[in-house]
């Protein structure tokens, strides 16, 4: 292995921005490389090296581990990004390059909660009765699948513009997802909606219109999430780390930290 092992950090969610910041910080004999696909202009300052755009597929991909030298490649991308996980599962297999996905547990229903599952988002479309307003959590591509559902209103809640406008009458609110229940629930009570359909993202960051859901005794048609290939996978930051640590025998971290709150 080379003296300084190089990192392929495949970013866009929180938990990415977390771990760019630490593999730096516990690792300062490591290159971390932190890659964005572009799907969102504003792009955070992570403070490593930093590149923007797909890799042409899984060749490409495989063509760039090798140039590069990579050493390991950690799939810290949404649980929905199935592509890229996909991609990367076969180019680091094809490149004989170490894995490791970051694979935050799904949401769970617990007791006060009205969920429906939906296998995926046309039948999420389905489910959805006729006169109701609707709350979609589900990006800013996938949204379409529901335009031709003139019987009901929608407000869709997205960072960036989708890449066609929204039907006349629903209402497009561009922002992040609510930092508390109580915010979320003013946003759904402002609306008067009846139901909403969001992603199982789970983490804590967007688990806020859960519990508003929950509050207000509303319908929630929870998206399933795909499948992903087997791999080595971490259920959050400090499990990550760790793992990193071991796959590439650095010996820099101590358990006492990983265990710690």
């Amino acid at each position: 292995m080379s003296s300084r092992p190089k990192i392929l950090l495949l970013a866009g969610t929180y938990e990415a921005r977390q771990l760019a910041s630490l593999l730096r910080e516990r690792f300062p004999r490591a290159h971390v490389t932190a890659s964005f696909a572009g799907v969102v202009h504003d792009l955070p300052d992570l403070g490593v090296e930093t590149r923007i755009g797909g890799f042409g597929g899984v060749e490409g991909l495989v063509d760039y581990l090798r140039q590069t030298s990579t050493s390991l490649v950690i799939d810290a991308t949404h649980p929905y990004a199935s592509q890229m996980s996909w991609n990367a599962a076969k180019a680091t297999m094809s490149a004989d390059v170490a894995l490791l996905r970051l694979d935050r547990p799904a949401w769970q229903p617990v007791r006060g909660d009205n969920w429906i599952k939906a296998e995926d988002l046309r039948a999420a479309n389905q489910l959805l009765s006729s006169g109701s307003r609707v709350f979609l959590s589900v990006g800013r591509k996938e949204v379409s699948v529901f335009f031709g559902r003139s019987d009901l209103w929608a407000m869709a809640r997205m960072i960036e513009p989708p890449p066609v406008p929204l039907p006349g009458t629903w209402h497009l609110e561009l922002a992040r997802p609510g930092k508390s229940a109580v915010e979320e629930m003013q946003l759904l009570q402002r609306h008067k909606i009846t139901c909403i359909v969001p992603k199982n993202s789970g983490g804590e960051r967007s688990y806020a219109k859960i519990e508003a859901a929950r509050s207000l005794g509303l319908p929630v048609i929870m998206l399933a999430r795909p499948n992903l290939p087997k791999e080595q996978t971490a259920p959050n930051v400090k499990s990550a780390l760790l793992m990193a640590d071991e796959m590439l025998g650095f010996g820099d971290l101590s358990k006492s930290w990983i265990s710690a709150d």
